[in-house]
């Protein structure tokens, strides 16, 4: 099959969105089909030390055209011309949200023939304050709605999500239009290592992995930072850090918060990290923390990365985000915003090696028979046919 992804963001940007696209498009081509990749040109490409390494591995098995934005706003772009280089495709697949491509998707769906299917992939409600949260809410009443009665199914890889989301009234309405289809991780890539580095270092350390661009407010970094500084108040927890990886506008702010805080020697901002390195930071701390406030977070990628890895999670409990383990089996479910639970969670991690060690075995257990991107594939092949 002929097979459109259209998505707002893809590697070298590193974003969960574009790193699910990415990794779907490369298992169908595997199967056989025949992928197209279209996302707006922001100019990531020419940007300094921009991981390319994921695009160098997948040469030859999809093509990806970076169309030009008419408009661009962070990571909203419109495209117009994207109507017509939707030809001759019998799915396309979109991605959702990338309201700089709604209009031309859904004009295309409206004049093609009924050959052509669409699918819409929902992976989060949009959130925001001010004019942007103005321009959601009009996207949300009056372009949602023509798009999920458009689209021939609607993925989704939580279908809790889906119940608390802007498409819950919809999902009542249509449920048999929703397949529940959950993310995959690289086990060849994400390995857990058999060493004895982590039982010899003295200092407890906690990883944050995320988009510190104003895209990605909603991941929890401040209120991570604000727990870290309570964490360090006990001697016997002195000497933790925190090692956070990711890179973008708000990397400044961040460090204000910690400086503010008292943690500025405790944490460690890594903003070039490549995939191999960022496997051994996974290996080399007691647990992953994602503390996000919001339900712009639906899934979470790095809680697979990790339990990969074989480390405890810890991250909030959202619609969507909670269903991707099972509490205090694989990690644990912390109150989103809520400063003084996660401080009490993340000391339960530290205190008990012997219990993190065992939530991260489960972890790994978990991803290896649940969260493979060939169980994706397979599952959108039968979807598409």
């Amino acid at each position: 099959m002929r097979i459109a992804q259209i998505v707002c963001t893809f590697p070298p940007y590193r974003g969960g969105i574009g790193n699910s696209v990415y990794n779907i498009s490369k298992t169908l081509s595997d199967l056989g089909h025949e992928v197209t990749i279209f996302t707006p040109d922001y100019g990531y490409m020419k940007e300094e030390n921009q991981s390319s390494e994921q695009l160098a591995e997948a040469k030859g098995k999809f093509t990806v055209r970076r169309l030009k934005p008419l408009i661009k706003f962070g990571n909203g772009a419109f495209i117009p011309q994207l109507f017509f280089k939707l030809r001759n495709f019998d799915i396309i697949h979109l991605h959702y949200p990338f309201y700089g491509a709604l209009k031309a998707v859904w004009l295309k769906k409206l004049l093609s023939d009924k050959k052509t299917k669409l699918i819409l992939h929902y992976h989060m409600d949009n959130r925001a304050v001010g004019l942007k949260g103005f321009i959601f809410y009009l996207y949300k009443i009056f372009c949602l709605p023509l798009l999920a009665r458009s689209a021939a199914v609607i993925t989704c890889a939580s279908l809790d999500y889906i119940k608390h989301s802007n498409l819950k009234k919809y999902y009542r309405l249509k449920p048999d239009k929703f397949r529940q289809i959950s993310f995959g991780v690289n086990l060849e890539q994400y390995v857990t290592y058999h060493d004895d580095l982590n039982a010899s270092r003295k200092n407890k350390v906690l990883l944050f992995v995320g988009g510190l661009d104003r895209a990605h407010y909603f991941k929890g970094l401040e209120t991570l930072l604000k727990a870290l500084a309570e964490i360090i108040k006990n001697q016997k927890y002195g000497s933790t850090i925190l090692n956070v990886i990711g890179r973008g506008d708000l990397l400044e702010y961040y460090r204000k918060i910690a400086k503010d805080s008292g943690v500025e020697k405790s944490v460690f901002f890594h903003q070039e990290v490549d995939n191999s390195k960022l496997v051994d930071f996974y290996n080399y701390c007691d647990c992953l923390v994602l503390p996000s406030i919001n339900q712009s977070e639906a899934f979470g990628l790095v809680l697979l990365e990790a339990m990969a890895c074989s480390r405890p999670i810890i991250t909030s409990n959202l619609p969507g985000v909670r269903g991707v383990f099972k509490n205090k089996k694989q990690g644990l479910l912390v109150e989103p915003g809520n400063l003084r639970d996660l401080v009490k969670k993340i000391t339960i991690i530290l205190e008990d090696r012997e219990a993190a060690e065992a939530m991260g075995r489960a972890g790994r257990e978990l991803v290896e028979k649940k969260y493979t991107w060939l169980r994706v594939g397979k599952k959108l092949d039968l979807i598409y046919h």
